[in-house]
């Protein structure tokens, strides 16, 4: 079974007494990313779906103890013997983190668990589970997944390597690696969607990952009774992909005030549906939305809401593998003078069709003007100069 990068960086920590929490979007692999670490476990185990309402019945007695010797014998443990529980969506039971703190405290039960949002784990659990647990982010395949997924790359290749991407490369390596970028964009990084060959079959699956998150995400968290707002907020959203977010604009499109606009742009940034890009400054201030770039998290969910341009995505996928190496900011200045992306405050990043030499310099003086260490021009198209890397090498 094709195993993830992130499988890699959780298995040395598989046997810590910390819970495992797996989210990410629905549909990217948490499930299959369980069962492998699971069968990496190789000792007793347990298995729970809390999309399944039965499931959530054991964990509902108020006698913790009388939980924990159930779970034994479903497990077939013996006295003492650690064992391990895999629950599913766990945003579905908030009441289960008093459970499981319990359960790791007194009788050091390990737990793998999934949930899809970020959101619901940080605003419908009651106990955090602060200090007994270790989170990862799940996302869509990234490109050097995608290659692994074809059979393109080998596995030990598919993590980020930033040393990979700020090098020069031959033009071997650039022909072999772009080889599936194009489709890579077109269609995004699910899992299934990528392992698909029929185009009409990947778009139907798009659509049923769309209408997934309505009938499942905003379900869970009951303040959301307005679905169609927030799915007209999602259609306003595509053709902003990519730039600045005018608060006051959107509200009053939708029709709605601007701290409803906000606890939806909220909800849809926890869920991993999309990302907001802050602009760069030395400020530790960056909380609120207005002035971030929007990115939506898969460009394959993208072009299913709008069409794009090819330069704007581009950018958004260039922005989505970004994330891999670090904290993404943008700089603009009264949109006079802009940079697409700042790597960790240190790295100028322009990301362009072709690079030419003029926006090469421009973003150079740039870079030295924010006092900026480095500074690349990102290029679908190879190019001989300086200072320029390719998008299939991310």
């Amino acid at each position: 079974m094709l195993k993830r990068a992130l499988f890699h960086t959780i298995l040395p920590v598989l046997d810590h007494k910390n819970a495992i929490v797996i989210t990410g979007m629905r549909q990217v692999g948490k499930t299959t990313l369980m069962h492998q670490l699971a069968e990496a476990w190789g000792k007793k185990q347990i298995w729970f779906d809390f999309d399944n309402p039965l499931d959530q019945l054991l964990f509902e007695n108020i006698d913790y103890k009388a939980i924990y010797e159930e779970l034994r014998r479903d497990a077939g443990a013996v006295n003492g013997e650690r064992f391990l529980v895999c629950i599913d969506e766990i945003q579905n039971f908030p009441a289960i983190t008093r459970v499981i703190k319990y359960l790791i405290d007194h009788y050091e039960v390990k737990f793998i668990l999934t949930g899809s949002s970020n959101y619901y784990l940080r605003n419908l659990f009651p106990e955090s589970l602060s200090g007994r647990k270790f989170l990862f982010l799940l996302h869509p395949l990234s490109y050097r997944e995608y290659l692994y997924f074809h059979d393109l790359l080998p596995q030990t290749e598919t993590g980020p390597d930033r040393a990979e991407v700020f090098k020069t490369h031959s033009q071997s390596a650039i022909h072999k690696r772009r080889e599936l970028f194009e489709e890579y964009m077109e269609f995004g990084g699910f899992p299934e969607v990528a392992l698909t060959g029929d185009q009409q079959t990947k778009r139907l699956i798009l659509r049923n990952i769309f209408a997934s998150f309505f009938e499942k995400d905003i379900k869970v968290f009951s303040e959301l009774k307005e679905i169609k707002e927030l799915r007209d907020l999602i259609l306003l959203l595509g053709p902003r992909n990519g730039n600045m977010l005018d608060i006051t604009r959107l509200s009053s499109e939708l029709n709605i005030n601007r701290v409803k606009t906000y606890n939806y742009l909220e909800f849809l940034e926890g869920t991993f549906f999309l990302r907001l890009v802050p602009k760069f400054t030395r400020s530790i201030d960056r909380s609120v939305a207005g002035g971030k770039k929007v990115y939506f998290s898969d460009t394959g969910m993208l072009n299913l809401i709008t069409r794009t341009s090819p330069g704007q995505l581009l950018e958004t996928t260039v922005a989505n593998q970004l994330q891999h190496y670090g904290k993404v900011s943008f700089f603009n200045k009264r949109n006079v003078a802009e940079i697409d992306f700042i790597l960790d405050d240190k790295t100028a990043i322009e990301v362009k069709q072709k690079a030419i030499e003029p926006d090469r310099n421009k973003l150079e003086k740039l870079a030295s003007d924010l006092n900026l260490a480095e500074y690349y021009m990102v290029s679908n198209t190879p190019v001989s100069m300086d200072h320029v890397v390719y998008p299939w090498f991310f």
